[in-house]
């Protein structure tokens, strides 16, 4: 499958993944299989053991198993003969990452500045956050204001986040229909499956609804994605709402825009405009599921069939999106410019 982002590499990146979740294998997975031809994973910190880190990253339940080899040598973990250090410090402050060009802190806990800042207290040069974080000193969604992150470099700046899977899926649709047709107002419902966020037997929580079982039960639930979009494409802010529903499915997500435009459109011509997007933006024809959608590397897979615009002018768009496999390839896109 063809890269769905041409980046131009100069040099090789040094990147260093602090997190070796969900989203930290994935990097790594999607590395190890060469979509970042311009990265260098030059180590990993997590607090597991040695031993946790090799066997997930090795067995992976929506994955599949690595179909290389998998070893662990003192301080390393070794994929396919490729030899990436291995730490497990909880403050990566102790650490000295002066040849690191980029910290991908992936930990899913850099809100503050102080966490958020280790990397960069350790010696490397630039930041980059796996999600939303107040900490951040820019937000970039490749797609949609990736000309931000280049002002934002420019201008010193080093803690960047990544936004979200879902923001990362609606903010490269949104700019190519904003382009085409412009946009008065919508609203986006994110189909989204559950994650680590949720208990798998109903356990108490701050939200109630997010506290019950997530394999068992439809949960209509908040998401980031209409704050991030007024920060990414603030030229539309305040015109989109949003809400997610949280559905009994391991992976593989899906966007479900609806926009009022304020030029008249067809839908022969937005299915030609996203036929045409490239990039980030991938499409289909067929009657594909979810499962089908796994592994894909695009930001969103717009259901062309799904397009429809109403009598009275209102557009619907659906997309699919891997909210792992496509958000940690835009991660590798991302450390690239960063450098």
């Amino acid at each position: 499958m063809c890269r769905p982002f041409a980046l131009g590499v100069i040099g090789m990146v040094r990147v260093f993944v602090n997190g070796f979740g969900r989203i930290g294998r994935s990097v790594l997975r999607a590395w190890a299989l060469g979509a970042a031809p311009g990265v260098e994973i030059v180590g990993i910190n997590d607090i597991a053991t040695a031993e946790s880190c090799a066997y997930l990253f090795e067995y992976d339940s929506v994955f599949g198993p690595w179909r290389g080899r998998v070893a662990l040598e003192p301080g390393a973990l070794v994929v396919d003969g490729r030899r990436v250090p291995l730490s497990h410090q909880r403050d990566l402050s102790v650490m000295d990452l002066s040849a690191v060009d980029v910290v991908m802190e992936c930990t899913g806990r850099a809100d503050s500045a102080e966490v958020a800042g280790r990397g960069l207290s350790a010696g490397a040069r630039r930041v980059l956050v796996s999600g939303p974080s107040k900490a951040a000193e820019a937000v970039v969604v490749l797609g949609a204001n990736e000309d931000a992150l280049l002002a934002a470099l420019a201008a010193g700046k080093r803690v960047i986040s990544n936004a979200s899977c879902t923001t990362n899926a609606l903010a490269p649709l949104v700019r190519r229909i904003g382009a085409e047709w412009g946009i008065a107002t919508g609203y986006m419902t994110t189909v989204h499956c559950y994650t680590g966020s949720q208990p798998t037997v109903d356990a108490a929580g701050p939200d109630l609804a997010r506290s019950r079982a997530a394999a068992l039960s439809m949960v209509p639930t908040s998401t980031s994605a209409s704050r991030l979009l007024d920060l990414v494409l603030p030229a539309y802010a305040g015109r989109i709402e949003g809400s997610a529903v949280r559905v009994p499915v391991a992976s593989v997500s899906a966007v479900d825009l609806t926009v009022m435009t304020e030029r008249p459109a067809t839908v022969a011509a937005v299915n030609e405009s996203l036929r045409a997007a490239g990039g980030v933006i991938g499409w289909t024809e067929r009657p594909l599921v979810s499962s089908d959608l796994r592994a894909r590397p695009e930001s969103i897979v717009m259901a062309l069939p799904e397009t429809v615009v109403t009598r009275g002018g209102m557009l619907r768009v659906f997309g699919w999106y891997d909210n792992e496999w496509g958000f940690s390839n835009r991660m590798l896109d991302v450390a690239q410019l960063m450098a």
